[in-house]
């Protein structure tokens, strides 16, 4: 007799995370820009340590990630017993809510929010909660608004992804006081692209109970492909993560490469330079072309078009150029395309084949005399 057993309440409910598009069919060529990845790739030094560590692949890595967690601390100025490091960032979202939210609880984000949130919050049999935004910008009062005596977890990314758009720190200080009773979850995965002196929440997280921040090696350090992210906090919540870790959660390799990417200082500010003068540049071109978009803080642009046809058609013109960027309709935003902010021959092409494109759309709308 077979039968099947059931998993548990809510996990088939959840829609299978989609990533960027990688490939085009028949093509060898493409221009990858869905993904918010650094152009300029890995720091050479990040290379060189994981080339060295092939050579201790038989060897378990470290359980307490001692010496990456000392980087990270001296980098950023950190406590490095606040930090736990995981695999990229989506492992510690999930991490939180394995260990804060459940059954009868609820997990708060706002509509256009990382998507991983609202899957983590379902795979705890938690209910998640999407409040709206105002502009494609995380609206503190409604975050407020929405919380009840039964959240217990807030996730706001700033900047965010999709829109590119953040807040100032001192809206997200009110937000935490507002609502004691949950830990609220910086997601400052591109806290790097921001500049100037903003530490993505840092300082929040040192000084109040109820802050983590979370930061990855995916974006600016180029280290997508060995997943690693980390957070930092207060003790108790980081010692309540630890205890659910798995003990070998990353590879040697990985914890070599992060820690010599996190050392190389010069490769973070050249990447950082260069995104935020092809970012305007690019954001400016579309603009020129009729496709304007939100002042962006990360290592993206948020194209806005007419409808959601027109940005689909957009994204046919461009995979016929062969160029991926990101649709977003699963974001709520399906009249919008993310684009990655490439090196400045990508952002040209990019600019060039969506100026092809709105010209030859207005000489179609445009009447016959």
């Amino acid at each position: 007799m077979s039968h099947t057993v059931p998993p548990q309440p809510g996990i088939l409910q959840i829609a299978l995370y989609e990533a960027g598009t990688s490939h085009l069919a028949g093509r060898t060529d493409a221009l990858k820009l869905s993904s918010n990845e650094n152009p300029f790739g890995p720091s050479h030094k990040a290379r060189e340590a994981v080339a060295r560590s092939v050579h201790q692949m038989h060897r378990y890595p470290s359980t307490d990630h001692a010496a990456l967690r000392h980087a990270i601390g001296e980098a950023h100025g950190l406590d490095r017993d606040r930090i736990i490091c995981g695999v990229g960032s989506d492992e510690i979202i999930h991490f939180l809510c394995q260990a804060y939210a459940g059954p009868d609880t609820e997990v708060l984000f706002t509509e256009h929010g990382f998507l991983m949130y609202r899957i983590s919050a379902m795979a705890a049999g938690a209910t998640p909660v999407a409040v709206g935004e105002r502009d494609r910008t995380t609206d503190i009062d409604a975050l407020i608004a929405g919380a009840t005596p039964a959240t217990r977890l807030i996730f706001v990314a700033n900047p965010n992804n999709p829109t590119g758009t953040m807040v100032p720190l001192d809206e997200l200080e009110r937000l935490a006081l507002a609502v004691p009773q949950a830990i609220l979850v910086i997601d400052a995965a591109y806290a790097e692209y921001v500049g100037g002196d903003y530490d993505g929440g840092a300082d929040l997280a040192t000084r109040l109970p109820n802050v983590v921040m979370t930061r990855t090696f995916s974006k600016i350090y180029g280290l997508g492909g060995l997943r690693v992210g980390w957070a930092y906090g207060p003790r108790e919540i980081i010692d309540v993560l630890n205890r659910i870790r798995g003990p070998f959660n990353l590879s040697g390799p990985a914890l070599e490469g992060a820690e010599a990417a996190v050392r190389d200082r010069a490769h973070v500010e050249h990447s950082r330079s260069e995104n935020a003068r092809l970012r305007v540049w690019l954001a400016r071109a579309l603009a020129d072309r009729g496709v304007p978009s939100d002042a962006s803080f990360a290592n993206f642009v948020l194209a806005r078009f007419a409808d959601g046809a027109t940005a689909e058609a957009c994204d046919a013109a461009l995979r016929e150029a062969g160029i991926i960027v990101r649709r977003v309709a699963g974001y709520g935003l399906p009249h919008c395309l993310r684009i990655t902010v490439g090196d400045e021959a990508s952002c040209r092409r990019v600019a060039h084949v969506i100026g092809q494109f709105t010209a030859a759309r207005a000489q179609i709308q445009v009447p016959a005399p």
